[in-house]
């Protein structure tokens, strides 16, 4: 990787595909990462997808919701439009929306191994109720373990939607 230049290290992933291939249904290995060029460092990344859409399971019905990720990176980053192609073929995925960001904090841990993840799902209500399930976890140094843990403790459903600043 040393002596790549970044264009060509840009080569290997979708993000220049003038056509892009979209899939609908769950499929993880549309998720691509790349070489973290600050190792050691930390850094907080978050993405925000506000138009994230799922199947319940029971009514085939679709699912809206906005899923927030937040990580601090270790040797791996995620590319940002792998993760959209991602988060887009669940678009007929049919599972609860517990399983679904249960299943994304999975899928990138899987993928990047970062020192700590979580993963927010502010789904929109139905039936009067809404559902904001939290995911999280960590790698094994005490720092990000303990982070993990009050952050899972102190987690306040709702404080993901208004204003983000406030969140951090």
């Amino acid at each position: 990787m040393k002596n790549k230049t970044r264009k060509e290290e840009l080569k290997k992933f979708k993000l220049g595909e003038a056509n892009t291939q979209y899939h609908f249904t769950y499929n993880p290995k549309l998720l691509e990462a790349f070489d973290n060029k600050n190792p050691g460092k930390i850094a907080w990344t978050t993405f925000v997808c506000t138009e994230f859409t799922s199947l319940c399971p029971k009514t085939n019905q679709p699912d809206f919701a906005k899923i927030f990720i937040n990580y601090i990176a270790d040797k791996r980053m995620v590319e940002s439009k792998s993760l959209k192609l991602y988060l887009f073929s669940f678009r007929n995925h049919g599972d609860f929306h517990e399983d679904c960001i249960q299943t994304i904090c999975n899928d990138l841990v899987a993928l990047i191994n970062p020192n700590f993840i979580e993963v927010v799902g502010e789904f929109t209500p139905r039936g009067g109720i809404a559902i904001f399930p939290y995911a999280s976890e960590s790698n094994n140094q005490t720092e990000f373990k303990k982070m993990r843990k009050e952050r899972l403790f102190n987690y306040a459903p709702g404080k993901y939607s208004t204003d983000l600043s406030k969140v951090y």
